[in-house]
């Protein structure tokens, strides 16, 4: 398949183009505009940078709905975008201890080894008593219980955006007291997690939300990916270039 994304924020706009196959894999192209002179700025290899904007999307609902004091985290999964979710996490709150299960084990202990945290043997282990839960997945079925999600927890769930695929139950998403999603409008199309259970009496876009963190109840950021996450990361890394292109010049000519 080929898909596209576009979108547009301050000075820029741009849009990603990309090609799946289930046996090969995806590749990800980024093009960058001046939205005064439609002036093309920029072309990018973008499979590195649609890690970076989903992990900072993540960030950033984390910095508004998490616990302040948050310490301890769980990752579901071990994959693609595991990393920069990681990241992400770790720039907004004092994570201590980080606990991560995939169904691999030979990818999970690889990625523990590589970020420097905890390997588990099942998913119950990594998730219950966790401040903040990731799931960075592409199951079709949820890869958790309810049951082991305690009050005050937020769950960032970004591993599906196909209206017949969840990583979360119906009964947990219910049960949150504020789901926060990218876009409502594309949320009612791709957020299987939200479609299946039919739970949209608590779903607020992330761009209207304020700090909020309850004690009492489970907060959702169910992440999909729009195009304006990728027109701001790629302006800011394109900016970085501009100020400092001694440093892209030497990452360029160590990678060739």
């Amino acid at each position: 398949m080929l898909h596209s994304m576009a979108g547009a924020v301050g000075n820029y706009f741009g849009t990603k183009f990309y090609s799946t196959n289930p046996r090969y894999g995806a590749h990800f192209y980024f093009f960058l505009y001046d939205a005064k002179t439609a002036r093309p700025l920029a072309q990018m290899e973008a499979n590195y940078l649609g890690q970076i904007r989903t992990g900072a999307a993540s960030g950033y609902a984390t910095d508004l709905l998490a616990n302040p004091r948050a310490k301890t985290l769980a990752i579901i999964g071990s994959g693609f975008q595991a990393r920069t979710q990681l990241g992400a996490v770790r720039a907004v709150r004092p994570i201590q201890t980080v606990r991560v299960w995939s169904r691999s084990e030979e990818k999970r202990r690889a990625f523990a080894q590589e970020c420097s945290v905890t390997a588990v043997d099942t998913a119950e282990e990594a998730v219950r008593g966790a401040d903040i839960v990731i799931t960075a997945t592409n199951s079709k079925d949820p890869v958790l219980e309810n049951a082991w999600i305690s009050d005050g927890t937020l769950v960032n769930a970004m591993g599906s955006n196909i209206a017949n695929r969840r990583e979360l139950p119906g009964d947990l998403v219910e049960r949150a007291g504020l789901v926060a999603v990218d876009s409502l409008e594309q949320a009612k199309i791709e957020a299987g997690d939200l479609i299946l259970a039919n739970a949209w009496q608590h779903v607020v876009e992330l761009q209207d939300i304020k700090p909020h963190y309850d004690p009492k109840r489970v907060t959702i950021f169910k992440s999909i990916g729009i195009g304006v996450e990728d027109v701001a990361a790629a302006a800011f890394i394109y900016e970085r270039a501009l100020a400092t292109p001694e440093r892209f010049a030497d990452r360029n000519r160590a990678t060739r």
